[in-house]
């Protein structure tokens, strides 16, 4: 699979979302660290309120802008438009060093809501330019090493962020990195190769409700298409409620410090690249959905034993907590990594072979359509999620329990893929 990063056709498509899907966490990752210790209580608002908010004003855009992000798509060179938004992030991300400079959470604000435009506008073009620059056999590949590529930059992004952000100088080390990451992004979009459009006459409409509903309906008659479309936004809410649950697990139910939450991260980055890439060597470039259910049974089977390896003794609170050397040098903790290890690994399997039955499946006109939906689609999901776990902490539940109700659920969800 690795031969496609010495192409000319994939490489530089590569390494603009790579960068992009980097600038967007190492971006959030230190605006959430700068509310939560400093921009909050500055403000006179909650941090906690405000961390929220935050992640609904990056989501929004995706249901505002889907699409007319379509449409584009399908207007205009694909080549040409990813060009067009990456430029875009750099006067965009100059926004954000001026918000940095002037600690003024409102701009801050405003600067991820654009991010968020920008993403929504860039993802229907980068799945949907993939068919274009790639032979059938290598889309299994090609979405395997974007789906590895994403979640490295989505930990490196995150961490370095976080890093940053809090040390002197930090506000000026993250507003020139994010600047000039957009730059470089750019410059490595301008080596994508242009594509032929695929409808240069669709007028592009602004009329968020009909068109949404007319590419939905467009969609839902495609058995093999939707099925994949809804099976990856539960792949989207099973990963949010993991992700987002990481640290409260760690210091509650562990015990552990925030550097044992930012190993788990990582753990499952590295999980789904894994993953990812191990795809294209099991399926030998064939595109078919045919080892997801076993891919969902095993994270059904992972969360479980995951809950049964957190059944521990409640956590003194004010005993010392433990950092991440104390905690992976303790064979005790050993079952906890694999278990994360492997609901990851098995999600890199799941959501591969999916993207590629939407991308191979979907008529070329339709395309751009169909990831415009699946965006909205896993937005939804992911704020279910949000909401689904908030509603049992309410109710008691514990953290090891949230997660022993995925395994129940995704192994429902495999029945149903196999139907696919």
């Amino acid at each position: 699979m690795f031969r496609l990063l010495f192409t000319k056709r994939f490489l530089p498509l590569f390494l603009t979302q790579f960068l992009g899907a980097f600038n967007d966490n190492f971006f959030k990752s230190a605006l959430m660290m700068l509310i939560t210790y400093r921009l909050g209580d500055e403000a006179g608002l909650d941090s906690r309120i405000l961390v929220n908010a935050a992640a609904g004003v990056f989501i929004l855009p995706f249901f505002i802008f889907a699409a007319p992000a379509s449409d584009l798509a399908d207007k205009y060179d694909r080549s040409d438009l990813m060009r067009w938004v990456k430029f875009a992030e750099i006067i965009i991300m100059s926004g954000a060093a001026l918000g940095f400079w002037l600690n003024n959470v409102w701009l801050l604000m405003c600067v991820l809501f654009m991010m968020g435009a920008q993403s929504a506008f860039f993802s229907p073009a980068k799945y949907s330019i993939l068919p274009q620059h790639l032979h059938e056999s290598e889309l299994i590949a090609g979405n395997g090493l974007i789906q590895m590529g994403t979640y490295l930059a989505i930990l490196t992004g995150t961490i370095s962020g976080g890093l940053l952000i809090l040390r002197e100088s930090g506000i000026y080390l993250v507003g020139f990195g994010a600047v000039s990451i957009a730059f470089a992004g750019w410059l490595s979009s301008m080596l994508i190769p242009p594509t032929k459009p695929i409808n240069p006459d669709i007028r592009v409409s602004f009329n968020i409700y009909s068109r949404t509903l007319e590419m939905f309906r467009d969609v839902m008659p495609m058995r093999q298409v939707f099925g994949s479309m809804l099976a990856i936004s539960w792949f989207w809410l099973v990963g949010a409620t993991f992700l987002a649950q990481f640290p409260t697990y760690a210091r509650l139910i562990l015990g552990a410090d925030e550097s044992v939450a930012t190993s788990f991260l990582a753990i499952f980055s590295c999980g789904i690249a894994a993953g990812s890439m191990a795809c294209d060597a099991i399926l030998k470039g064939n595109i078919t959905a045919k080892y997801v259910p076993a891919s969902a049974y095993g994270i059904a089977i992972a969360s479980v034993l995951l809950w049964l390896v957190s059944d521990r003794p409640p956590v003194d609170m004010n005993a010392p907590v433990i950092g991440a050397w104390e905690f992976f040098t303790n064979p005790a903790n050993f079952m906890i990594i694999a278990c994360l290890f492997m609901i990851a690994f098995c999600g890199g399997l799941y959501i591969v072979p999916l993207y590629a039955v939407m991308q191979n499946k979907a008529p070329e006109s339709k395309v751009s359509g169909v990831i415009a939906c699946s965006n909205i689609s896993d937005s939804i999901f992911m704020a279910g999620s949000a909401v689904f776990a908030s509603v049992l902490i309410s109710l008691g539940v514990s953290i090891p329990e949230i997660f022993l109700s995925m395994g129940p659920a995704t192994f429902i969800i495999g029945l149903l893929v196999s139907r696919l």
